[in-house]
């Protein structure tokens, strides 16, 4: 890698820190209805918005009612976006008439938007009507992003209340969440986006003229859309003559901006951002990898400044930043390497003996090793899943990274507020640890830790780990799961542990090679994603009520702090730890396996 990668990758880390300081006091002020000036002008909006859904602002929920309040709500989103699927040929805004998905590809895409986990079994252009796109799919990608935001203020307020009863409004803080967060950056997002080309359009889809026609054969068809066959069966060819290209179009830079802000990770296109309508130049490029942690990183800064201590949010910024760092130099290193397999093929350079250039497999030539290894690391320490390169072409060491970063239960920054509730849960693991040893009951800003809390926390943890291997064992011990894998060994292995990390942490990437528009994986992937998101959010609300109805403990001689450099190294470790003694068993068995064979031909 060159000095100008290494240069983009430090600049890189300070503008996201940079910038997160500022965003992070900013949605403090929000949750806290003090409302900066600049956006005061919008409170007739929010209360207009209260009235007309009959909404109660000053309606203190216990932790019970608020769950419920979001588990209904994404209900309906679910529902919606499944209806738009199974009728989008007879909707407007369909200009290539594109047909209704089938009922299980319908549920996948309804669980996978109304979950943040974005994960398509479908190319965009082929399958999503522009009135899908934008009231299905984009409005999702909002509102998932806020339920995610809502849970954790509502944690936040968990730490701050002394002997409540209550945790906040629902409706509240979705609304501010979208109304002061989500929707001002995203403009501003999407506006940048289009100065450097990205497209925003209601047109059809663009027909360009070749300067030379192209044939090729194809199987004839006949009347009723079945292969024609002759009398021994074979398939009958025929002669098809090209003179056109079809360039799909379509209202992509909204969508686009909010994927990357939201964490969310969709693509408009089948291609996501490796697609040059959807990220055309390296400042684009730059702008949306910097977009995925931009939120998740800001919320570290809310939490201090909510708790009143901004010490505390840097210490678990400080630990994910951490980690972040020292995978993404492992993922670079592994790319850059290269394969040593292209020595035996004698294409390797004399001076190095290794690949020329790296592995430049499966990546965009104007992004190169660099920005893909940060976009893929980026991508899956939030549960954001859109990618600028295919990662099922990385070296089997680069591919893991991404695929254990998702396994590490997507703390290491996270979903827009759920990767940090998410981290909150294994601080409260770590102190809980802690206070074993010195044999004193743990505490976590000034309230006990007990074991109501250590164990909805135990069942945040277990339960994404659950459907990932539960659903990769079903997967590679069935029939119908097998049939969809394209590369035999280690990697196809990979592939499937790789889907359903995704699905089972709500990330939404995925590394290729896998046939998963199937009924099989359609559905699989749809409970693991729905496992995942709400069995997580939900006994984090739980630990909210509990501890805004304890009192404040003043902390003592015996109280760990949790701001120092030690609490950054306990809570690293207690992730690290947890993720390994999970996932390394069945990461033996893909990447590393894949690796060893990789390397033993020298």
């Amino acid at each position: 890698m060159t000095a100008n990668g290494y240069m983009q990758l430090g600049l890189y880390l300070i503008a996201l820190i940079g910038l997160a300081w500022p965003l992070g006091v900013y949605m403090a002020r929000v949750y806290r209805d003090e409302l900066p000036g600049f956006v005061r002008w919008l409170k007739p909006v929010e209360n207009a918005f209260y009235r007309v859904c009959g909404v109660k602002p000053g309606d203190d929920m216990p932790w019970t009612r608020y769950a419920f309040a979001m588990i209904a709500f994404n209900l309906m989103g679910f529902l919606v976006v499944y209806a738009l699927q199974r009728l989008q040929v007879w909707l407007p805004l369909n200009p290539e008439g594109l047909a209704n998905t089938t009922t299980d590809l319908a549920f996948n895409t309804a669980v996978s938007f109304a979950t943040n986990t974005n994960w398509q079994s479908y190319g965009g252009e082929t399958t999503m009507s522009y009135l899908t796109q934008m009231a299905g799919l984009a409005v999702q990608n909002f509102v998932s992003a806020a339920t995610g935001m809502a849970v954790l203020v509502a944690l936040m307020r968990g730490f701050t209340r002394k002997e409540a009863g209550g945790v906040g409004n629902f409706w509240v803080d979705m609304v501010r969440s979208t109304l002061y967060i989500l929707l001002p950056l995203s403009l501003v997002l999407s506006v940048a986006l289009v100065s450097q080309g990205v497209v925003q359009t209601f047109s059809p889809y663009q027909k360009a003229q070749f300067v030379e026609s192209v044939s090729y054969e194809q199987a004839k068809t006949g009347a009723d859309g079945e292969p024609v066959v002759d009398a021994q069966g074979q398939p009958v060819m025929e002669q098809v003559a090209v003179t056109e290209q079809t360039i799909a179009v379509g209202p992509a830079a909204s969508q686009i901006a909010i994927k990357q802000l939201g964490t969310n990770g969709g693509g408009f296109f089948n291609v996501n951002s490796a697609h040059p309508l959807e990220n055309p130049t390296p400042l684009a490029n730059f702008l949306e990898v910097l977009a995925i942690l931009i939120i998740p990183a800001a919320l570290c800064f809310t939490f201090g400044r909510f708790v009143g201590d901004m010490r505390q949010g840097g210490a678990i910024l400080a630990a994910m930043t951490v980690v972040f760092t020292a995978l993404l130099g492992v993922a670079a290193a592994a790319e850059q390497s290269g394969n040593p397999l292209f020595e035996r093929l004698g294409l390797a350079t004399e001076a190095s003996d290794v690949q020329a250039g790296g592995n430049m497999e499966g990546k965009e030539t104007r992004f190169g090793i660099a920005n893909s290894a940060l976009w893929a690391t980026a991508t899956t320490a939030a549960s954001n899943g859109s990618v600028n390169a295919m990662h099922d072409s990385f070296t089997p060491i680069g591919g893991m990274v991404p695929m254990w970063l998702m396994q590490l239960g997507e703390v290491i920054f996270g979903g827009a507020g759920s990767g940090l509730y998410g981290m909150i849960v294994f601080a409260l693991i770590g102190v809980f640890v802690a206070g074993l040893m010195i044999g004193r009951t743990p505490e976590y800003l000034g309230k006990k830790i007990e074991s109501f809390e250590v164990k909805m926390a135990a069942v945040a943890i277990l339960v994404p780990p659950l459907a990932v291997l539960a659903g990769t064992a079903l997967a590679v011990s069935l029939e119908v799961g097998r049939a969809g894998i394209f590369n035999p060994g280690a990697h196809g292995f990979s592939e499937v542990l790789y889907a359903f990390s995704s699905a089972g942490n709500n990330n939404g990437s995925a590394f290729g090679g896998l046939a998963a528009n199937t009924p099989f994986y359609n559905t699989m992937l749809g409970f693991a994603m729905l496992l995942s998101r709400y069995w997580l959010a939900i006994p984090v609300l739980a630990i909210a009520g509990s501890l805004a109805a304890k009192k404040i403990v003043p902390a003592s001689a015996g109280t760990l702090p949790t701001h120092t450099p030690l609490f950054v190294l306990l809570l690293i470790g207690t992730v690290i730890v947890v993720g390994a003694l999970t996932f390394v068993p069945a990461l033996a068995l893909g990447p590393v396996v894949e690796h060893l064979q990789m390397i033993s031909v020298k």
